[in-house]
């Protein structure tokens, strides 16, 4: 047997370099060829000496995915893990196995070989080896051996079936990832320690990853409890303190900071008990403050969790409220009530007013994060506590209505405006209706306004949402009048905006209608496309069938809920074919009642029953009601569309007769502008036209003069002029010998001019005679 072993062994040794160079130009039979050599090797792996082939079994897994898909047929990977404990004089075993393990989960199904590792024996075999390389690795070579083992673990780890507590590895992970927070006096870590050294780090920042991964399986509470997991994990939530001597540099101290928050918020869900029994509501907000805080503290930013983060303080506020929006999001009364209880709620809006003020361009996709987190939570603390909406107050109003404000263009920036305006959107269902103090400050600070310019602008994401906020503050009687004063683009009314959506809802749901707007069948007046589609289909009495789901599926049931609450009678600014469509709008609940008694009685008649004469006659009356009503609303559109017909001909008729009137003065103004120049221009024309005129004139007078009257000429004798003369009459003015002529020198700024009885006039300069000087004093 051992000299068959040196045979293999020396053919492999000649084969070797041939493969690593001539591998591509290998013709399909030697491909074959060493793909068989492949399974050989698998065979005298198990059998013979493991320790000196395995460096071909490297080899020949590096360049060919066909030979790491036959190693993994041949259940090599589990085969290697096995071994690994082996004794091994060289120290190249464990190394090598490594290397075999990584190159067949990156070049062959992950999923094969995470299954094929997923035993009891390879856990334990993993397991010895990494708490070995825990315990006396020193050296820069043990130390990345320890970590590939932890990285092969940790995928492994993702697999539900694989036996980690079972094997015990569980138990010793999580003492290995809190013993340097937690003093422990477990032997395993008795003189432990580690260092700052690059591999280190990187190690617990695994530790911390599988625990993560670990946590998703509810048989490791227990674990995770008793090796006070959350309590090393919130060793690391707290300020930085000064002068005090740390194992970690400053960049690594925080990269671990924010890991370990990370961490928590995966975490602490499942260890509620824990959780407050650490106080980990003050712990966090007193982070928070901190986060608020004007500080001084530089943060380096350069990890995967500080993005966004350098130079401030951003980055570790991000993850507190991650973590308090996983806490609060569980609904646990307990932790609400002690937030709410410690000024939770004023302390994020404090916070949300903080960043408005801080906001720069640089950070600007962390802030949204961060505002809406703060939203959210918020959203969580309120929902179904009228004290607490309270307690959001005017101030939280205020932030609501900020975010409202934002440009709609920044909603298709990609930096996550939109996320924000969804959380604001849910902040006022969830902080502000049912509160009334708040919705009359929403009210007043004209908030229906924004929400109706954010319907306006037509995203559909948003439409359903905000509809459903509508009809909820339709509720207060002050909102009717600030939805019926809103005017949009081109003086768009709210009714209109409404209608305009129930049209364009209609047209995406391909509900049949003509073109102008009618109903054509008044048996099924609602029925989607999806709906003709859907085969009715009997259905236990407690699930939904398509006509009731068909309710909640669209914005059809909010439109009407809108306009109902506004009265249908009274919607101003609508045009004809607005009506037509609100006609239909208006029967929505009927026709939606007639279409789910239509559904009952096709039901019926699936399942072969017959209903006694009665029930039958019932059923029958209100499909024939519903059809009824349907041609009742057809009818009244078809008068209002003919009504609309004929004011359109009558408008028609009246432009016309505009159009005309305007046409016939255009020709007067020219025959007359002709008869201007035929005066001008020839003398006999004038002579004519001056004849009419006057007999005109004197056709006009009386045929007898009153006794004692006056009489006036209209016209001038002696005038030569090419037009005729109009009314003339002739006023006596003030003398020519007052004013002193059109020659008379008026202007009293150059000369001095005495001042008489009457008006001024033109006379000669007065020379004045100086006062007699006073007599001086002897």
């Amino acid at each position: 047997m051992q000299n068959h072993q040196k045979s293999i062994l020396q053919v492999t040794s000649r084969l070797v370099p041939h493969i690593r160079l001539k591998w591509l130009k290998l013709e399909d039979w030697q491909k074959q060829w060493f793909s068989r050599w492949s399974c050989l090797k698998i065979n005298l792996l198990r059998n013979f000496g493991y320790l000196k082939l395995c460096n071909i079994s490297q080899l020949l897994n590096l360049f060919s995915e066909v030979n790491c898909t036959l190693m993994v047929k041949a259940q090599a990977a589990s085969g290697i893990c096995a071994h690994l404990n082996d004794p091994d004089p060289s120290g190249q075993l464990l190394f090598r196995s490594s290397e075999i393990l990584w190159n067949l989960l990156e070049k062959s199904s992950k999923e094969e070989i995470i299954q094929q590792l997923s035993n009891l024996k390879c856990l334990l075999a993993l397991k010895e080896v990494f708490k070995n390389l825990f315990i006396r690795g020193v050296s820069h070579y043990d130390r990345q051996l320890r970590n590939d083992i932890l990285v092969i673990t940790t995928i492994i780890s993702q697999n539900p079936g694989a036996p980690m507590i079972e094997s015990g590895f569980t138990r010793d992970l999580i003492l290995f990832a809190t013993f340097n927070e937690v003093k422990s006096q477990n032997p395993l870590v008795k003189g432990v320690k580690v260092s700052n050294s690059y591999e280190d780090f990187e190690l617990k920042k695994l530790l911390f990853n599988i625990i993560v991964i670990l946590c998703k399986d509810l048989s490791t509470i227990q674990l995770l409890i008793d090796g006070k997991i959350i309590l090393a994990l919130f060793t690391y939530v707290k300020k930085p303190e000064k002068h005090k001597i740390l194992e970690w540099s400053a960049a690594q101290y925080e990269e671990l900071q924010l890991h370990a928050i990370a961490t928590l918020s995966s975490v602490a869900p499942f260890l509620i008990d824990e959780y407050m029994f650490y106080t980990g509501n003050a712990r966090v907000l007193e982070f928070l403050t901190w986060c608020d805080s004007e500080d001084s503290f530089f943060s380096h930013g350069n990890s995967f969790h500080g993005a966004g983060g350098r130079g401030n303080k951003f980055a570790q506020m991000r993850y507190s409220l991650r973590l308090l929006r996983a806490m609060v999001y569980l609904e646990n009364d307990t932790i609400n009530k002690d937030l709410c209880e410690k000024g939770a709620i004023q302390q994020l809006i404090g916070i949300f007013k903080n960043t408005i003020s801080k906001y720069n361009d640089k950070e600007e996709a962390i802030l949204l994060e961060i505002q809406s987190d703060i939203l959210l939570i918020l959203s969580g603390l309120c929902e179904y506590h009228i004290p607490r909406k309270e307690m959001f107050g005017t101030g939280g109003v205020d932030i609501i209505l900020h975010v409202m404000k934002t440009d709609p263009k920044k909603l298709q920036s990609g930096l996550g405006y939109n996320i924000l305006l969804y959380s604001t959107l849910d902040s006022i269902w969830c902080c502000i209706l049912g509160c009334y103090p708040s919705e009359d400050y929403f009210l007043e600070k004209e908030g229906i306004f924004l929400l109706l310019d954010l319907l306006a602008l037509n995203q559909k994401k948003f439409c359903n949402l905000i509809l459903g906020i509508m009809v909820e503050f339709c509720d207060n009687p002050k909102t009717a009048a600030h939805v019926n004063a809103w005017r949009g683009k081109k003086d768009q009314t709210a009714a209109s905006l409404l209608i305009k959506l129930w049209r364009k809802e209609e047209k995406e749901l391909g509900v049949k209608r003509d073109k102008y707007g009618k109903i054509v069948d008044t048996k099924k007046p609602l029925f989607t496309s999806f709906q003709e589609e859907q085969k009715i289909i009997p259905l236990p009495a407690n699930c939904p069938t398509v006509a009731v789901m068909d309710v909640a599926e669209n914005i059809r049931a909010k439109i009407y809920a809108v306009l109902g609450k506004l009265d249908f009678e009274n919607l101003p600014g609508l045009s004809a074919e607005d009506f037509v469509t609100l006609c239909i709008i208006h029967r929505y609940l009927d026709f939606k009642i007639g279409e789910i008694w239509n559904e009952i009685y096709e039901e019926i008649k699936l399942e072969k029953l017959r209903p006694v004469t009665t029930d039958k006659k019932i059923l029958e009356s209100i499909t024939a009601a519903s059809e009824n009503i349907g041609k009742m609303v057809v009818s009244l559109q078809s008068e209002m569309i003919e009504s609309q017909a004929r004011q359109d001909v009558q408008n028609e008729q009246k432009v016309y007769a505009k159009i005309q009137a305007t046409h016939k003065q255009r020709e007067l103004a020219n025959k007359s502008w002709e008869n201007f120049l035929a005066r001008t221009s020839n003398a006999k024309t004038l002579k004519k036209a001056k004849r009419l005129q006057e007999k005109a004139i004197e056709s006009s007078r009386y045929g007898e003069r009153p006794p004692n009257a006056i009489f006036h000429r209209t016209d001038i004798k002696g005038l030569n002029a090419t037009v005729p003369s109009g009314g003339v009459v002739t006023v006596e003015s003030t003398p020519a010998r007052l004013v002193g002529g059109p020659l008379a020198d008026t202007d009293i700024a150059l000369k001095k001019l005495p001042i008489r009885g009457g008006a001024l006039q033109r006379v000669k300069a007065v020379k004045t005679v100086d006062e007699p000087k006073k007599s001086e004093p002897t």
